[in-house]
């Protein structure tokens, strides 16, 4: 365990490290971005405009961190123009139509951008000598739905990839590209490519349609009930900026050590810190005030009913914990977004939020149980 008391993320192997970072306009992307500018990274951004209006891209003024390249991961020669001329030593492929109800909206879409870009991606990506290290960025909705309950295990790594819906099932196909590429491709030429699946984040900056944070924030804000399709829902919540960590971990032990490292990784929350849908709206109306209130609404959609990951693989040999809980996350969170209201410089009060979370000390994990329960005890 002596991993764990070395610093995760080092702004040394970052500081002028060329990094190609796809969904640089979204809300994890922004982040992203800014994370990597204050550790002196030069980054080239690939991503379609911003989708909404307010956004985190321009709060921040990201464009002027970065290399902005505006474009679609479903052309691949544009794609592969701009990645071969920037000649980037890390790629972090983030950007992906990311949710379940634009699946079932434009299920081509969907699995032209998910699938088909990831693709495109890893063909320029191979032919880009300069690359030493891939990260691909799925979901935690890329394991086969099981309809685990609260108390069964959470997905682990080697599970199968599947689901039920077109964005999820999109996203068990990202995983299996990924994999196809590393092994029949670029494995042999040296360059390490790792998949990474996050549970459901959430932090300041997100204004994603038919997100629950999002959603919540803006019913409180026009005095209105927030109508909740799923309030027994159980999701891994976590801040934005956890496996933002994770991900930066993994592409510095996959540019310095190679193969080992080459595989699939989760990062989501402790177990006992998986929380239902109603609770965090509960949380954030108690934080909000009296007049925040909710109400149970129509469920269009299937949604799986419990999603938990087992990430016991990122914390023992990674050294990755969660060092905020969802509690926190969620205040963070309400903060930000009231900042914002309030006329804040949002590019320094998000460089600070980063700040804040790496000088935070990791979570204690709870005990893992010992009844077949893989469960992750981060």
């Amino acid at each position: 365990m002596e991993n764990l008391v070395t610093p995760l993320v080092d702004p040394g192997f970052w500081a002028g490290r060329r990094v190609f970072l796809t969904g640089h306009t979204g809300f994890k992307g922004s982040w992203l971005a800014l994370w990597l500018h204050q550790m002196g990274a030069e980054v080239q951004g690939y991503a379609l405009a911003p989708p909404n209006s307010p956004n985190l891209f321009a709060l921040a003024g990201i464009s002027e961190l970065l290399h902005n390249r505006i474009g679609d991961l479903r052309d691949g020669a544009h794609l592969r123009a701009c990645l071969t001329s920037f000649a980037p030593e890390v790629v972090l492929h983030l950007g992906a139509q990311a949710l379940v109800s634009e699946g079932y909206a434009d299920p081509v879409g969907t699995f032209a951008t998910n699938v088909q870009g990831t693709v495109n991606l890893l063909e320029a990506v191979r032919y880009c000598p300069s690359v030493g290290a891939v990260v691909v960025v799925s979901s935690d909705k890329c394991y086969e739905n099981r309809e685990y309950t609260a108390t069964d295990r959470g997905y682990h790594e080697d599970d199968p990839m599947g689901g039920y819906d077109p964005y999820s099932a999109s996203k068990g196909c990202t995983e299996l590209v990924a994999s196809a590429y590393r092994r029949s491709f670029l494995l042999q030429r040296g360059v390490p490519l790792a998949s990474a699946r996050a549970g459901n984040v959430i932090g300041g900056g997100d204004w994603s349609p038919a997100r629950l944070v999002p959603d919540v924030l803006a019913a409180f804000s026009a005095g209105r009930p927030v109508l909740l399709r799923n309030p027994d829902g159980v999701r891994p919540w976590q801040h934005v900026l956890e496996p933002l960590a994770g991900y930066l971990a993994l592409a510095q032990r996959l540019h310095q050590e190679g193969a080992p490292w080459a595989e699939g990784w989760n990062f989501g929350p402790d177990p006992a810190d998986a929380r239902s849908v109603g609770w965090v709206v509960e949380h954030l109306a108690r934080a909000w005030g009296p007049d925040a209130c909710w109400d149970k609404g129509d469920a269009p959609i299937h949604e799986a009913g419990t999603l938990r990951l087992d990430c016991h693989k990122a914390h023992t040999r990674l050294g990755w914990q969660p060092r905020w809980d969802t509690a926190t996350a969620l205040d963070r969170s309400l903060a930000w977004f009231r900042a914002w209201q309030q006329g804040a410089d949002m590019r320094q009060y998000s460089r600070a939020e980063i700040d804040a979370y790496c000088d935070a000390p990791g979570l204690a994990p709870t005990a893992p149980t010992l009844h077949g329960d893989t469960s992750c005890p981060v």
